[in-house]
């Protein structure tokens, strides 16, 4: 028997009106997981305020985002950053996204592989900036393609600038386990081959910040 409310959301997510929908339930959410005592899994408002306060704290102007989804933290930040880089693969939720944004001339939406988009867009750039990152396939560059996504947007990063700060979600994936790096092994990459950062994980983000 198909389930009403999943249906319904199925029939919702066909509309323009989805993402408009979900953030409805951003505060609800919030007060929920305050309420059970803040569980592993982080309501989205509480990604929105890590990624402000750090822009706050390092002074950042500009933020690149990989997976862009139905625009939430687009939408959050879209007034706070003088400029932002999103990256969608999936060319209906990038064309969502792009029809969604297309008032605000900051913000700019890349369709594609971010591994492939992410070094177009360190290109253009030429000061520090926020990177919010898309968990998705957890890996290094001596794994398969498909698990070195994240790695190759990490290695990219760190490369670029001393002074960039990443911010990654559902940092719980990075257990050592089916070929994914583990945090400690993470950590003592970045620590060997990108030194003058800081690792740490808070409310299941992974944060790198340069060294104080």
């Amino acid at each position: 028997m198909t389930n009403p409310i999943k249906a319904a959301r199925n029939l919702l997510k066909r509309t323009p009106f989805y993402a408009q929908w979900k953030e409805l339930g951003w505060y609800p959410d919030y007060w929920y997981w305050n309420l059970r005592g803040r569980p592993r899994r982080t309501p989205h408002v509480q990604k929105q305020r890590t990624v402000t306060e750090y822009a706050e704290r390092y002074g950042m102007t500009t933020l690149v985002e990989t997976g862009t989804y139905y625009g939430e933290m687009v939408s959050a930040q879209k007034n706070r950053f003088r400029e932002i880089y999103t990256v969608e693969f999936m060319p209906n939720l990038a064309e969502l996204a792009r029809n969604r944004f297309a008032a605000y001339a900051n913000v700019h939406v890349y369709e594609g592989d971010s591994k492939v988009e992410i070094p177009k867009i360190l290109a253009k750039l030429d000061g520090p900036v926020l990177f919010w990152l898309d968990a998705g396939y957890y890996g290094w560059s001596n794994l398969n393609p498909d698990k070195s996504r994240l790695a190759a947007e990490l290695e990219a990063i760190l490369a670029h600038r001393p002074d960039h700060v990443i911010l990654m979600d559902d940092a719980h994936a990075l257990d050592g386990t089916e070929g994914r790096l583990s945090i400690p092994a993470l950590t003592e990459h970045i620590h060997r081959h990108f030194p003058g950062r800081e690792v740490e994980v808070k409310y299941d983000i992974l944060r790198i910040t340069p060294t104080k």
